[in-house]
């Protein structure tokens, strides 16, 4: 038996000098120690043995197994090591080299035009109020004077949840909802996005954002209104800059006009960014009509206010002299980082 066991042990010694894995070394230690292994396969003969020489025999394999699980141990121990060395040299820094610059992206066109119309009004005392871009129909129409079956809402009649919930057309019901509150005066821009049944193009989509502005309080005229929207082209696309007003029709506002900017890359005398006219329509604007103040509660022979709305792509692509919208949704960093 003792020589047997002896036998045992030499073999998975010498197995053991040759084994380059841990992997390697595990199958050693389950063909000699494991429930098949040899050492079980002798303790089985144990029965074999006189009862007398059982603790003898039990002690001699004890021993073998202390052996090889000491050796087993060790060699365990020297394979990862070497594992370690050899990974760390497979992956040491060398720190002389330049470091990986991160790719952070750039800011969107559209952003930095926010960002520089909000610096703008709020330096005019206003705050920037946002609001929820699944609305009720009555905020986005009837309390805007757009009332059911009107001609305006035509024009935006557009994505509906139901009957009563639409995706908002425009930003103008974060007005409402603020008028609804009577705190009074109102001095606010509402930024956000918008959505239109219209098709992909050069100049349209979807889904686009806007900035609409709305001032109430006593003893407010168009000419606080002209005033404003003066100082906003000047800081937006030059001190140069003329405006010039012109009639239109909103039914949230009365009496309404479109505003248009000198151009300011001929300064006026037309070129073929302005398409020869000399001017460029920007935005919309008026007096917010009396029967909107009603529908939001303010008295409207004690306060009175202004609203316009602009196009946030539309001031992008001027500004930056852009003459596809599309490319702005298309996040081409190439395209971004040049602005």
């Amino acid at each position: 038996m003792k020589e047997k066991l002896d036998s045992i042990v030499f073999k998975t010694l010498e197995k053991m000098q040759n084994v380059k894995t841990t992997e390697a070394l595990n199958e050693i230690r389950v063909s000699v120690l494991g429930k098949k292994g040899e050492l079980k396969e002798v303790m089985k003969g144990m029965k074999d043995v006189a009862p007398e020489d059982r603790p003898k025999v039990g002690q001699m394999v004890n021993e073998a197994r202390d052996r090889i699980e000491s050796k087993l141990a060790e060699m365990r121990q020297r394979l990862d090591q070497e594992k370690m060395e050899r990974q760390m040299e497979g992956e040491k820094i060398d720190v002389t080299l330049p470091a990986r610059k991160a790719d952070i992206g750039h800011r969107h066109p559209n952003t930095i035009a926010l960002e520089e119309m909000e610096r703008i009004f709020i330096g005019m005392g206003y705050e920037v109020v946002e609001g929820p871009e699944i609305e009720w129909d009555e905020y986005n129409f009837t309390k805007l004077n757009i009332p059911p079956n009107h001609p305006a809402k035509d024009e935006q009649d557009t994505f509906y949840i139901n009957k009563d919930i639409v995706l908002r057309t425009q930003t103008s019901p974060v007005q409402a909802r603020r008028m609804e509150q009577g705190k009074l005066p109102i001095r606010m821009i509402s930024p956000g996005r918008v959505f239109r049944a219209d098709e992909v193009d050069a100049t349209h989509s979807p889904s686009f954002h806007q900035v609409e502005g709305l001032v109430v309080d006593k003893n407010i005229t168009f000419a606080d209104l002209k005033g404003t929207l003066e100082q906003f082209a000047r800081e937006i696309f030059g001190p140069d800059t003329k405006t010039k007003f012109r009639p239109h029709h909103f039914p949230f506002t009365e009496p309404s006009a479109e505003m248009d900017v000198s151009c300011f890359k001929c300064g006026g005398k037309g070129c073929r960014f302005c398409k020869g006219e000399g001017w460029i329509e920007i935005l919309g604007c008026g007096m917010v009509h009396p029967h909107v103040l009603e529908m939001c509660g303010i008295d409207p022979e004690e306060y009175t206010g202004f609203a316009f709305g602009v196009g946030l792509e539309r001031i992008a692509l001027l500004k930056y002299e852009i003459d596809d919208m599309r490319l702005l949704y298309e996040n081409d960093i190439r395209f971004l980082k040049q602005f």
